[in-house]
């Protein structure tokens, strides 16, 4: 890593609940390919002077985590098509003080199903925050008609469900599919929810597959579950993986080896 200096380029992550993952992925990547650039992660209580000191001191990029991804669409000066489509958020670009927003999470979803060969069949998503919208629109888009949201806001997962023409519901004990995705914070370390299981035993026994897009840690208590049961898991990990790598690329305009991104995945998920 560099010294500290005048011209190093600084970006930085806003959200509710901070972590290290992007902290040492980024960095990992600076310190290999010798750029002077630094990370940090930072929380808020006032999104919109955040976002204004993002403008206003030059910093380059800023990813945005739950959950803020919907509250910074108006703080913004131009929305992607990534962003646009889905209504959400998780990359900022500052150049020369106009923000454009992105969003690779999409991305990375499309990336999975087509990693882990998972074809369209019966699918419930639990959650209806932002990144259940990015979750749900790549998977509609990937031919996934026969559709749940699951959401304890009922209101927000009936919106999101008849945005894509899949149903919702808020009792889990009615729902059963083929892939079951998480989408909420049960189970995320450090959290009021760490040692919650997000589908019950009997929604995993259903299930072909079943994932999770929360990355702290990386083994949820759904992902155990899981792989106790003998099913085919995807990780948060690897969620966190592809967004953050197509992030570092927007921020830097360089594109690290395969070799460098998995060595950084596995860097920024050590607990050390």
């Amino acid at each position: 890593m560099p010294i500290l200096n005048k011209d190093m380029t600084l970006c930085i992550s806003l959200s509710g609940r901070p972590s290290n993952i992007g902290t040492r992925f980024h960095n990992y990547l600076y310190d290999a390919l010798g750029l002077n650039y630094i990370y940090k992660a930072f929380s808020t209580d006032d999104l919109p002077a955040a976002i204004a000191g993002v403008r206003g001191l030059g910093i380059r990029g800023c990813a945005v985590s739950m959950p803020f991804k919907e509250a910074v669409i108006p703080l913004v000066d131009e929305l992607d098509a990534s962003a646009s489509a889905i209504e959400s958020i998780n990359t900022i670009v500052n150049t020369d003080g106009r923000l454009v927003a992105y969003n690779t999470d999409y991305l990375a979803i499309q990336r999975l199903l087509d990693r882990h060969a998972v074809d369209p069949c019966s699918v419930v998503v639990r959650g209806s925050g932002g990144m259940a919208k990015a979750v749900v629109a790549a998977l509609r888009d990937a031919g996934f008609q026969n559709g749940t949201v699951l959401a304890r806001n009922a209101a927000a997962g009936r919106a999101l469900a008849a945005q894509y023409g899949w149903r919702a519901t808020d009792d889990e004990s009615a729902v059963h599919a083929e892939l079951i995705v998480n989408v909420t914070p049960l189970g995320m370390a450090g959290g009021p929810e760490a040692g919650e299981q997000s589908f019950s035993d009997a929604a995993i026994a259903a299930a072909s597959v079943v994932w999770d897009v929360v990355a702290l840690p990386s083994e949820t208590p759904l992902i155990r579950a899981a792989r106790a049961a003998g099913k085919p898991v995807i990780t948060g990990a690897e969620v966190i993986a592809i967004q953050a790598e197509e992030q570092f690329v927007l921020y830097t305009g360089v594109r690290p080896s395969p070799e460098l991104v998995a060595e950084a995945s596995a860097f920024s998920l050590r607990q050390d």
